[in-house]
């Protein structure tokens, strides 16, 4: 007797529908972004899954305090380390692919990442935040996920930067070795100041508020300009003496026999990085 098979309407399709969020992500949207031979993004470098990156904000009622909702991203992609460049937000098969995309924004909007990405399983769709004339919006094949590379090279051509500008654009941040990371805010204050410095801006105000790591962050900021050959020569100012003692034990230790610190209005020019209280530059009377 014959056996006669006959073949339904996608069933891969139909399997999808029954997985949950968490399997639309290990199945189909991470092996979509590292590509058949991990060719594409790097799972352990440029993937971040499930990330964090506010505790909630801080609720007062009386003298009850409590946290609000902390934000998560589902992925977080960078270009290098502490270059972050895309958000994509999941959804599982029930919702249309673009589901997702009003979450990716706001999230694209708060860590200023130039693409936002949503996704169910079945295609991605992409918003270009650097476009202001032509495709904002498109829909990708799963299959088709732009490389680490090539949203580089949109985002530099977006914003003007040029190879030479890449070169310090592209520095790697200092790393001590002990995991610490910097806060979200901290890399857009240092990535954003750091660009603008590779692309010819020699005045720059950055404004943070009182503990928020001011110190760490020009710390990064300089060391990443220093490390590229951006600036040779590069003077922290403070305006009183234990600051200056302070971050020169602390958070400039890096810098090593390099750095100095002037305390009587004499430069010595065999050091690069050069920590002053303003007296010491101006004098007392002027």
């Amino acid at each position: 007797m014959a056996l006669h098979v006959q073949m339904g309407d996608c069933p891969d399709r139909m399997n999808k529908k029954a997985l949950t969020e968490a399997d639309i992500r290990s199945k189909f949207i991470t092996p979509a972004l590292t590509g058949p031979g991990g060719e594409k993004w790097d799972l352990m470098t440029q993937i971040r899954e499930e990330v964090y990156f506010t505790k909630g904000r801080v609720m007062v009622r009386g003298k009850a305090v409590k946290r609000g909702e902390a934000k998560k991203a589902d992925y977080i992609l960078s270009y290098k380390r502490n270059l972050p460049i895309a958000v994509i937000e999941a959804k599982d098969n029930h919702e249309a692919v673009g589901a997702g995309m009003q979450q990716a924004l706001e999230y694209a909007e708060i860590l200023d990442l130039p693409f936002a990405y949503s996704s169910n399983g079945d295609a991605f769709l992409e918003h270009d935040r650097t476009a202001t004339t032509g495709t904002v919006t498109r829909e990708i094949p799963l299959d088709q996920f732009p490389t680490p590379e090539e949203l580089w090279t949109r985002y530099c051509a977006a914003k003007g930067i040029n190879a030479g500008q890449q070169e310090i654009a592209t520095q790697d941040y200092h790393d001590d070795g002990s995991g610490k990371a910097p806060r979200y805010y901290q890399l857009i204050a240092v990535n954003r100041t750091v660009e603008a410095i590779a692309r010819g801006r020699d005045r720059l105000l950055l404004v943070m508020a009182t503990g928020t790591g001011k110190t760490y962050t020009a710390f990064q900021i300089i060391w990443r300009l220093w490390k590229s050959g951006a600036r040779k020569r590069i003077f922290f100012l403070v305006d009183r003496n234990i600051l200056a003692d302070q971050t020169k034990t602390n958070d400039f230790k890096p810098f090593g026999t390099a750095m100095t610190k002037i305390t009587n209005r004499t430069i010595d020019k065999s050091f690069e990085i050069y920590l002053a209280l303003y007296q010491a530059v101006t004098g007392t009377e002027e």
